[in-house]
């Protein structure tokens, strides 16, 4: 790898070595390189004039210049320090390098704002700072701002004409209909259960006026002659589209609308084919013979591999992988390799250096044509094709397509004889993405990726550089065995370093996202990535190319021992691996590190000092973040409280899965502790709630749930208004499971929170006051308003419009007035 700054010197396509960035400079001034230094005689210094080494050898940034300049601090001196290293950068390229950095600055301005903007005024923006830098040209540092100023506002333009051109219809309220629709998807689930994803056609029993155009359903079973393109039929239940599991967590709505799934349930009986009135459109048959030829390979992987290696070997050859036990999945996320699994730039890089590698093998065996040919550039175009079919039949997810986009520049600057790996491809690349795909900006993805990709090329291209300066002498002769020990040992310190400043860079945005990190992650990489890098992915490669000629047998055997051996490490190391949840982190924290992570990988003088400020500053206010005493799910059926210990109290003996984990994570709660259920006659109940002592679980009798928080705070769950009124006389929080009541409590003390209101502005955190527990509670909701896009539907279930569900209709009662 070409160190940044540095052409490569040796090999195909060589150039001289002349800074890459130096390309990119326009500064008026700039005088031109040298060919080459003369080299004096050993003993006799280099006489130049006036005893002055050239301007390139004494350009800032050494080591010693800057501890002299430390020792003789002179604020006119750093003020031409600090003007020559950023002239440097920015001769250097650095500009076109932040130019991702601010467009993805205005896709988080975008989404983070608390209204829809319209076009006019990020427009209007976009040309007014595009007539600035226009006018500014002969004033470098006011052009730059304009510049910023209006990348920056582009970013907010592509974010809204993304959200404008997915317009994704959304289910607005729970509802059970006959739905009609063609197959586009169909999944093996771990749970044995079918998931189909549909292209709705029409609904009827009753007929939905707002359909959405593409929902995701699960059947227990599907008639054998099912296929992607297949038109089926079935009494379905439909569900919108969920909010946060809480406040600042993932939102299921905002994935689905830029997805364009406008809801999700299952079918109530077995769905049936039936008989298409027409042919579907091109697209339509072009997608479903894509997706019919995935499953067909994955049928004939899990049938050669079998058990959970099949499933993974499927997941990481075509992207099919709701059939990986839940236990694996588990497995690998606690011990940090679940990266294996997501088919990303792991997994692109492996196939076209498979690929490269064994067509330059094959290009040696015919020494006369490889010398007269550039066999680098053909085994770089097969590769760009082989990741491009690779993205087709993996079914095209994010994370490939943002993989294959970054590799596809590296390939392409190969075919045009530039350096594979740069921060440029890699801000390129960045560019192609966050035009593309706006949305994926404030995704974990996207953060991650690129995150651990910027810091790896700024770290070796910045090893690259130091040891470019040092004078080696050549190695001693060694036996074979001590190569091999020094080849290994060199590999196996590389793959360290890659894990530590991958997962370095990425530690934060992992803890904000999903409230864990794997202790053992670097023992687990370094145990697992020889196999990854060395078996699975190349034999992956050498099957899907025999698969057609029927010979993929022995490579899918191969293949299938390494997986073994993964699975069997990582269960391993997993079931040695501390716990892993580490709870909630400032927003602030992760900002300031983003922004110390940007400095340190784009810039190459002193000037990249000036990050550790901003390192510290993100790691001291990583604790500044306020942890929730009570979280309540946004359809008021559960609700947890810590009651210290690492013990989580939870008003629901069965609970969803998915939520409580998150829950538990966030809370760093390692035992879940069940609601104690009485009768209602049982005189065991019959208690006092302020004799409840602090820290104490649910107690449940009839409609009524109560438990005591360990600040002395008492919290009431109530079935109905009725039922909760008594509690209004001991409860700091009542949570009412209705939507049609209405606050029973006239004391300003008491929180109620009703049913509609979780409906309207989705799951809520609630906090106490520690100084005193008869201060009234504060409360945070996940949903802002006015809505966005993606929260619109909202407005429209049922139990945020204050009315009864379907089957209590006998029941409802006027709302009597206030």
């Amino acid at each position: 790898m070409a160190g940044r700054g540095r052409g490569t010197k040796e090999g195909e396509g060589a150039e001289a070595g002349v800074s890459e960035r130096s390309l990119f400079a326009d500064s008026p001034y700039a005088e031109p390189l040298p060919l080459a230094l003369p080299e004096p005689h050993p003993g006799i210094a280099p006489a130049l004039p006036g005893d002055a080494l050239p301007a390139q050898v004494t350009a800032p940034g050494s080591i010693a210049r800057l501890r002299r300049r430390l020792r003789r601090p002179s604020w006119p001196a750093l003020r031409r320090s600090l003007a020559v290293a950023a002239n440097t950068e920015l001769d250097r390229g650095v500009a076109f390098l932040l130019v991702p950095v601010f467009l993805a600055a205005g896709v988080i301005v975008y989404f983070s704002l608390a209204g829809e903007p319209g076009f006019a005024q990020p427009i209007a923006i976009v040309v007014l700072a595009t007539c600035c830098a226009v006018a500014t040209r002969s004033r470098p540092r006011t052009h730059l701002f304009c510049m910023a100023a209006m990348l920056c506002a582009l970013g907010v333009v592509a974010a809204k004409v993304e959200t404008w051109r997915a317009g994704t219809q959304m289910l607005g309220s729970e509802i059970q209909t006959r739905l009609t629709g063609r197959v586009v998807s169909l999944e093996q689930m771990e749970s044995g259960r079918i998931r189909l994803t549909l292209d709705v056609v029409s609904t009827a029993y009753p007929e939905l006026r707002y359909a959405p155009e593409r929902v995701r359903l699960s059947a227990r079973t599907v008639p054998a002659d099912m296929t992607a393109g297949s038109l089926i039929t079935g009494y379905a239940r439909l569900l919108p589209p969920t909010g946060p599991v809480r406040p600042e967590s993932y939102d299921f709505s905002f994935d689905s609308y830029f997805t364009g799934i406008g809801g999700s349930g299952f079918f109530l009986g077995n769905p049936k084919t039936i008989a298409a009135q027409g042919p579907p459109p091109l697209t339509a048959r072009l997608s479903s013979a894509i997706e019919n030829a995935r499953e067909n390979i994955a049928d004939h992987i899990r049938g050669k591999i079998g058990g959970a290696e099949g499933e993974i070997a499927a997941a990481l050859i075509v992207g099919v992988r709701a059939g990986i036990p839940d236990e694996v999945n588990e497995a690998m996320r606690r011990t940090g390799i679940y990266h294996i699994i997501s088919i990303s730039g792991l997994h692109m890089a492996l196939v076209a250096g498979t690929i490269m590698a064994l067509l330059r093998g094959a290009f040696a065996l015919f020494p006369d044509f490889s010398s007269r040919r550039p066999v680098k550039k053909y085994a770089a175009a097969a590769a760009l094709v082989s990741i491009a079919a690779y993205l087709v039949i993996s079914g095209v997810v994010v994370a490939a397509e943002r993989s294959f986009i970054m590799l596809a520049v590296m390939l392409v600057a190969v075919l045009f004889d530039r350096a594979a790996l740069t921060m440029r491809n890699l801000a390129i690349s960045a560019i192609a993405v966050i035009l593309v795909s706006p949305h994926e900006v404030v995704g974990p993805s996207f953060q991650m990726s690129f995150a651990a990709t910027a810091a790896l090329v700024g770290a070796y291209a910045g090893w690259a550089d130091y040891r470019a300066d040092k004078v080696r002498t050549p190695p001693a002769k060694r036996s074979f065995v001590g190569f091999l020990s020094r080849k290994f040992a060199l590999a196996m310190g590389g793959l360290a370093m890659t894990s530590i400043i991958a997962g370095s860079a990425t530690l934060l945005f992992a803890i904000w996202h999903f409230q864990r990190v794997s202790p053992l992650s670097l023992i687990a990489n370094l145990a697992v990535m020889p196999i990854v890098s060395l078996i699975v992915m190349p034999f992956a490669v050498l099957s899907a190319l025999a698969m057609p000629f029927g010979a993929d047998g022995p490579f899918l055997y191969v293949m299938g021992k390494g997986l073994m051996a993964m699975i069997a490490i990582s269960a391993w190391i997993s079931e040695r691996s501390p716990v892993d949840a580490v709870g909630l982190i400032s927003i602030r924290s992760v900002l300031l590190v983003a922004v110390a992570l940007v400095i340190a990988t784009m810039a190459t003088t002193w000037l990249r000092l000036a990050a550790v400020p901003f390192a510290l500053a993100g790691l001291l206010t990583v604790p500044q973040v306020l942890t929730p005493d009570v979280l309540i799910s946004e359809d008021a059926h559960l609700v947890a409280m810590p009651i210290g210990g690492g013990e989580l109290a939870l008003n629901r003996e069965r609970s969803n899965e998915f939520t409580t984990d998150n829950w538990k994570r966030a809370l760093r709660a390692e035992t879940i502790i069940p609601p104690e259920i009485f009768e209602a006659t049982d005189t065991r109940f019959d208690l006092d709630p302020l004799d409840l002592p602090p820290g104490s679980p649910f107690y449940c009798t009839g409609d009524l749930c109560i438990a005591r928080h360990p600040s002395g705070a008492i919290v009431a769950l109530a079935k109905d208004r009725k039922t909760a009124r008594p509690a209004c006389a001991f409860a700091s929080l009542i949570v009412i499971d209705d939507a049609t009541a209405y606050n029973p409590c006239r004391d300003p003390l008491v929180l109620v929170v009703t049913k509609k209101q979780l409906a309207r502005d989705g799951s809520a955190a609630v906090f106490f006051d520690p100084q005193s527990a008869a201060a009234a509670p504060t409360i945070r909701f996940a949903v802002d308003k006015p809505y966005r896009p993606w929260h619109e539907q909202r407005r429209f279930s049922r139990e945020a419009r204050g009315l009864p569900p379907y089957n209590q209709r006998e029941k409802y009662k006027p709302k009597p007035a206030q």
